[in-house]
């Protein structure tokens, strides 16, 4: 069973990649807890198969840093993209998609969040191992409000226009 729209998003550990030291943040890898980035916060997460991958780098994660600043005038706080890789992967790709902090790149390395939330993909015959289903939600306070999961291989109602249209 999959999270529904109204259910309150499980805690877990996501991984972030971080480029600049702050106070709070060394430089590389960090750990968070969903539970406390969430806390408060209006945020418009997208999750992809994988980084690198065609339609993710191409069309998915774009659209998002594009829509970035109409999503921030809508009251969006934080855009999250969140993979079942690891967060040198996803920094790596954040840097080369030029993302420049308009969009968090969270790794779920062990896809353990992934499948609390019931999002989880068996590409384990493709040779890919467990991934995340290409979906975006909007959680408001960490209650899901919009949910949009696509159906297999396609990219159809995940995109940052079907969230921009669905907030506020």
């Amino acid at each position: 069973m999959s999270i529904q729209i109204g259910d309150r998003v499980p805690d877990g550990t996501l991984a972030e990649f971080i480029e600049t030291a702050t106070e709070t943040c060394a430089i590389g890898p960090n750990n968070f807890q969903v539970a406390d980035q969430v806390k408060g916060k209006t945020i418009a997460l997208f999750a992809v198969p994988g980084a690198f991958t065609p339609t993710c780098s191409a069309k998915h994660l774009p659209g998002f840093v594009e829509l970035a600043d109409q999503l921030k005038a809508k009251g969006v706080d934080e855009i999250w993209c969140v993979a079942v890789n690891d967060p040198f992967v996803m920094g790596a790709w954040g840097r080369d998609q030029r993302v420049d902090g308009r969009v968090r790149m969270l790794a779920d390395g062990s896809a353990a969040w992934t499948k609390q939330l019931g999002l989880e993909l068996d590409l384990t015959a493709r040779g890919m191992g467990v991934r995340s289903q290409r979906y975006s939600a909007l959680l408001v306070d960490g209650v899901v409000k919009q949910l949009n999961v696509e159906q297999g291989g396609q990219f159809e109602v995940s995109d940052a226009k079907t969230i921009l249209n669905q907030v506020g």
